[in-house]
């Protein structure tokens, strides 16, 4: 029997309020009883659950491992606005003139994720 993935876990200075930004991005909730100054504070949400575990070091190189968003209900431009809205930071931009490719943001504490399309964009490019 093959292994479940239970958490995709972040090392963090205040998890937090790193999970409640992620809350609010992935329209997740925070774990029962999770609240200010907890040292693993959990999202749940539709597909994935988040853990966030206090370090005392610091975010030094990019990640080896990130996250793809893909909006559900809006295009990736639109969610890109409604992210930096709530507190992510741009990075680097990978769009394309076809309508292709991504926008890597920083979130509050500076881990990269990537905004990719949403599918209904990626059957507009397709079918065209």
């Amino acid at each position: 029997m093959a292994s479940l993935l239970r958490h995709v876990t972040t090392d963090c200075a205040d998890p937090y309020a790193l999970a409640r930004f992620w809350a609010e991005v992935l329209d997740g909730a925070l774990g029962e009883g999770d609240q200010p100054g907890d040292e693993e504070v959990e999202v749940t949400s539709e597909g994935v659950a988040l853990l966030f575990i206090r370090v005392p070091e610091g975010k030094s190189v990019k990640n080896r491992t990130h996250l793809d968003v893909q909006p559900k209900d809006r295009t990736r431009d639109e969610e890109v606005e409604r992210l930096l809205a709530l507190g992510a930071t741009p990075f680097e931009d990978h769009r394309t003139p076809d309508g292709k490719g991504w926008v890597t943001l920083l979130d509050i504490e500076g881990n990269e994720f990537c905004v990719v399309r949403s599918a209904a964009e990626r059957l507009a490019t397709e079918a065209s």
